[in-house]
C-alpha cells in the first residue's frame, strides 16, 4: 500500500482538527466586519453582506489608552523577570553554593502558588508601598511571580553549557558577573527569547492581576476589552474586533520570532 494512502486516516485527523482549531477565529473575523444589525448567533457563520469597519474604529478609540498601558507593563516585566531568571539560573546551575537545591527547590513553589490564595496580602503589601492603582505595581507583581518559570528555564538551558568555559573565565580572573555578561550573556540569546515569548505572552494577557492591582485609568487592554461588553446590550462586533486589536501584539511576536522560539526550545535537548 503506497505510504500516502496508509498515513490519509491521520492526515483526515489533522485537517479535522485543524477545522475545529481555526473555526473560531473565522467566527471572529465575519463577526467583527458585520454592522450589529447582521450579528446573530443564527448568523455567525455566515459571511457580512457589507464589509463594516464601524466595529474595529469604535473598539480602537476605546482601547487605545489601554493598550498603551499594557506595553509600559509588558515590556519592563518581561524584560526584568529575564534578566533576573538568567542571573538566578546561571548562579543556580554554575555557581552552586550549600543549600541551593533547597532553595531552587522552594523558589519553583511559587509557580504552584494560586494566584487567588495570594491576592489579599498581594494587595495590602502593594498598598503599603505605595503602589496600588499604578502600573509600576503591576510591573513588580508580574517580575516576582514571573522569576520562577523564568529561573527554572534558564537553570535548564545552562546546565548544557560546559563548566569548562566557566573555569576558564574564572583563571583569566573574572568574577561572577564579568564571568555573566561575557561568557554566559552571549550564549544565552536564544534562550532570552523563548523565556521573553514566553513572559509577554502570559503578562499580556493576565486578567486577574490587571483587573484588582489596578484602577479604572490604569487597566490594560485585556480588561478594557471586557468593559467592551457594556452593562446592557452586547455588541458582539465590536467585542470581536476588540479581541482581535488586542491579539496584534501578541500575533505578531509569535510570527516574526516564532522560528527563533522553536531554535530555542530545542536548544540543548541534544547532546553530543
Amino acid at each position: 500500500m503506497p505510504r500516502v494512502l496508509a498515513n490519509t486516516p491521520v492526515y483526515f485527523i489533522l485537517i479535522v482538527m485543524s477545522i475545529i482549531f481555526v473555526s473560531p477565529f473565522y467566527v471572529l473575523i465575519v463577526t467583527a466586519l458585520k454592522p450589529f444589525s447582521e450579528v446573530s448567533v443564527l448568523t455567525m457563520w455566515s459571511l457580512p453582506a457589507n464589509i463594516n469597519f464601524s466595529s474595529f474604529v469604535q473598539a480602537i478609540s476605546e482601547l487605545a489608552p489601554n493598550l498603551w498601558n499594557s506595553f509600559k507593563m509588558v515590556i519592563p516585566a518581561t524584560l526584568i523577570s529575564a534578566l533576573l531568571g538568567s542571573i538566578n539560573g546561571y548562579a543556580l546551575s554554575k555557581w552552586k553554593f550549600k543549600g541551593s537545591e533547597v532553595f531552587f527547590n522552594f523558589l519553583l513553589l511559587g509557580m504552584f502558588i494560586p494566584y487567588q490564595s495570594i491576592l489579599i496580602p498581594l494587595i495590602q503589601t502593594i498598598d503599603s508601598m505605595g503602589l496600588y492603582n499604578t502600573i509600576t505595581g503591576l510591573v513588580l507583581v508580574h517580575i516576582v511571580y514571573g522569576l520562577p518559570m523564568t529561573t527554572l528555564m534558564f537553570r535548564n538551558f545552562y546546565a548544557t553549557i560546559p563548566h569548562a568555559l566557566i573555569e576558564a573565565s574564572q583563571m583569566d580572573g573574572a568574577g561572577f558577573f564579568k564571568t555573566y555578561f561575557k561568557v554566559v550573556f552571549p550564549l544565552s540569546i536564544t534562550s532570552f527569547v523563548v523565556v521573553g515569548i514566553w513572559q509577554f505572552t502570559n503578562i499580556w494577557n493576565e486578567f486577574l492581576f490587571a483587573i484588582t492591582i489596578t484602577g479604572h485609568g490604569q487597566h490594560p487592554v485585556m480588561v478594557a476589552l471586557q468593559n467592551l461588553s457594556g452593562s446592557q446590550v452586547v455588541e458582539w462586533n465590536v467585542q470581536m474586533a476588540g479581541a482581535l486589536f488586542a491579539a496584534i501584539p501578541t500575533m505578531l511576536i509569535y510570527i516574526l520570532a516564532g522560528r527563533f522560539f522553536i531554535k530555542g526550545l530545542l536548544a540543548g535537548s541534544v547532546k553530543g
